[in-house]
């Protein structure tokens, strides 16, 4: 996708919102106004509307409409999901377990060790190689005791799209009678996600990231999950989240999920196509690259690469900026806070200093962008490498 002649490759920041989504949200800011909780014809018209919403999700996912709860973006799913369930477990007095990969999104590391700063739960991380892989005899070992536990594991990840060993962590935690969350904001719609194939407990997505409404996402709970809600004031979203749903940006959740999933096989493919041209490209034509993950199975719209010989990363991206070419240095979250990313440095070691660009590819990307990037950023390295 370009815009006044820059190419925008920043699809893992967010997504322009597709055609079919906002043409399916339209009504709802007009038409269908009412208040879903409302007994009168424009309530039960958007209540009808929501209701729908949420089985076009569920049947996404491979679940029940009502283990599906409209939150208000995937950091507010992450949270529920961590505090939520770690409250419900601590209910009878016991302490928590609560188990993540050192490669989490922010959305769940920090009420993690919030958790653990408050004497709530005890803390426990896994170490990620760069292919993905985690020892799951260190879950085993947490697991040894007898206080209830939760894990979340994400199922891509956000910086360098590499693919976790989900269902291989979900069998081990449900063995020994634990919860299991995964994040799946950047995995949905591009690698295979169903919860009857892989059970996790709870499910964590989001709608910008693949070409819906932002501000919306939500939390898939397993019926039977012990959860607690963190709001109160209102029985919405099964008592969990309470407060008047959006129904428009549910609308277009569900419409943009429901594309995604069917488009995966041949969008996979594609984006899997783009990734590998754009690496193959750089890596023959600049020394002293490395692709972040490589070694590992990858979700196919994220490309990560450090890019040796250039000091500063903070001035490689916007030189690449003024080239013409959007990208990010990794979680847009995170952009301009002057923070290192956890990510690489858990990946490869925290005295890691190659500054990354993460390059990643939606459904407007095309090759003729590619093709662009990749002389914009070689441009652009050899200059810094060049002039500092």
């Amino acid at each position: 996708m370009s815009n006044q002649n820059t190419i925008y490759l920043d699809h893992a920041a967010t997504t322009p919102a597709r055609e079919e989504v906002r043409e399916a949200m339209a009504p709802f800011g007009s038409d269908v106004f009412g208040n879903p909780s409302s007994a009168h014809r424009w309530g039960r018209a958007a209540e009808a509307a929501l209701e729908e919403a949420r089985a076009v999700v569920a049947t996404s996912l491979g679940a029940r409409p009502s283990e599906i709860r409209f939150v208000r973006g995937g950091t507010e799913s992450d949270n529920l999901a961590v505090l939520g369930t770690c409250k419900a477990l601590g209910a009878d007095g016991g302490l928590p377990t609560v188990i993540i990969s050192t490669i989490e999104h922010s959305a769940v590391l920090e009420p993690a060790q919030h958790l653990s700063d408050i004497g709530a739960a005890k803390l426990v991380q896994l170490s990620v190689t760069s292919g993905g892989n985690i020892d799951v005899t260190k879950i085993e070992d947490a697991l040894t005791d007898t206080s209830p536990s939760f894990t979340s594991v994400m199922w891509a990840n956000n910086e360098t799209g590499t693919l976790l060993p989900v269902g291989e962590v979900t069998a081990t935690v449900q063995r020994h009678g634990g919860t299991m969350h995964s994040d799946a904001a950047q995995a949905l719609g591009k690698v295979t996600v169903d919860v009857r194939d892989v059970p996790v407990d709870l499910l964590t997505a989001t709608g910008h990231k693949l070409g819906g409404p932002k501000g919306m996402g939500l939390l898939f709970v397993r019926d039977g999950t012990p959860i607690r809600p963190l709001l109160y004031g209102g029985g919405q979203e099964r008592a969990l989240r309470p407060g008047t749903q959006d129904v428009a940006g549910a609308v277009g959740l569900a419409t943009a999920v429901h594309l995604a999933v069917r488009d995966l096989a041949e969008e996979g493919t594609r984006l899997s196509s783009l990734r590998d041209t754009l690496e193959q490209a750089l890596i023959s034509t600049l020394p002293d690259l490395r692709v972040n993950g490589a070694d590992g199975a990858r979700a196919p719209h994220i490309s990560s690469i450090g890019v040796g010989g250039v000091r500063d990363g903070a001035a490689l991206l916007m030189a690449m900026d003024l080239g013409g070419l959007a990208v990010s240095g990794g979680s847009a979250c995170h952009s301009g806070a002057g923070k290192s990313s956890h990510v690489i440095a858990a990946l490869y070691g925290s005295d890691d200093a190659i500054p990354t660009i993460r390059f990643s590819f939606g459904k407007t990307t095309t090759h003729q962008d590619v093709d662009r990037a990749v002389s914009i950023t070689i441009r652009v390295v050899q200059n810094l490498r060049k002039h500092g």
